[in-house]
């Protein structure tokens, strides 16, 4: 709350935030998650929505999310991991921008409190200039750790997410339709697992075509995958390099978004520039509608 208030927005707790509360893996059932959401939806004060933590539950509300609420008064959510999935359906289903950014535990009230407080400072005013501006932020942070895994230039509109969850995504139907990939540039980070699991979520993609569509491919540092410790053989630009084959499009690997955080945020549907031999990523139009933050964040 003291980063997002910093930023200058007034900050609502939402309801379900209670210490101690708890079904299962989450804080409360699907339903009761569906309800909270729509009534921020719905809403006019709240002007974005941060989620609270990864959201493991997603795919029980998917179904039950006010989308007609979304279409009448679209604003920002902001969230990663399991919040990929609202994302990536909400946008195929109103064209909602959804950010694939900190959230409030693990993000704003986690790995930002150890980064350095330049870094903290450069981060503050991207997010404040993306959730408020009106303009086209251009180039985005870069850092010393950003690899080009084989280059080129592309332009497209930037769709992605934690990369089971964009499988996962595709497997409902609420899947993003495949000519909604033609030319994009796709974004993807993973937590936990194994090696070959990416492999496989990869080998996915490929199957089912959305590898032969997109025009560029941005990769997250991994974070907690066994099999890519250091020294690790293969690395994670050979497994992406692998399953890509002789598609020739550029790769950006080892980004600073998601689970790795503090993240940059990745505003899926907006229109993105990626050289890969230069290392640099650009937003080339504004993320949210100019009349959306005018109000509280929940």
């Amino acid at each position: 709350m003291a980063v997002l208030e910093r930023m200058g927005f007034r900050v609502r707790r939402a309801p379900l935030l209670e210490v101690g509360r708890r079904h299962w893996w989450s804080a409360a059932t699907p339903a009761e998650i569906a309800r909270e959401l729509n009534g921020l939806l719905r809403d006019p004060e709240v002007r974005a929505i941060v989620a609270s933590d990864g959201g493991q539950t997603a795919l029980g509300y998917l179904d039950l999310i006010d989308v007609e609420a979304i279409r009448a008064d679209p604003k920002p959510i902001l969230g990663y991991s399991g919040i990929s999935l609202l994302h990536l359906v909400l946008y195929a289903h109103t064209g909602l921008v959804g950010f694939h950014a900190d959230m409030a535990v693990h993000g704003f009230g986690g790995h930002w409190q150890s980064a350095p407080v330049a870094r903290q400072a450069e981060l503050e005013k991207l997010y404040s200039r993306l959730l408020t501006g009106t303009e086209a932020i251009g180039a985005l942070p870069a850092s010393p750790s950003w690899e080009c895994w084989r280059p080129g230039r592309v332009e497209g509109r930037l769709i992605g997410g934690v990369i089971n969850r964009i499988v996962l995504a595709q497997a409902t139907p609420y899947a993003l339709p495949l000519e909604w990939f033609d030319g994009a540039v796709l974004f993807w980070e993973e937590m936990g697992g194994l090696a070959w699991h990416v492999w496989s979520y990869l080998q996915v993609m490929r199957h089912c075509g959305i590898l032969d569509r997109i025009s560029g491919m941005v990769v997250g540092v991994p974070r907690e995958i066994s099999g890519l410790e250091p020294g690790a053989s293969p690395t994670l630009r050979e497994i992406v390099l692998d399953v890509l084959g002789d598609r020739d499009i550029p790769v950006l690997g080892n980004v600073e978004f998601g689970h790795a955080g503090p993240n940059l945020p990745m505003p899926v549907g907006v229109r993105i520039g990626l050289d890969a031999q230069q290392r640099t990523l650009s937003l080339l139009e504004p993320a949210v509608a100019p009349h959306a933050m005018t109000g509280a964040i929940g």
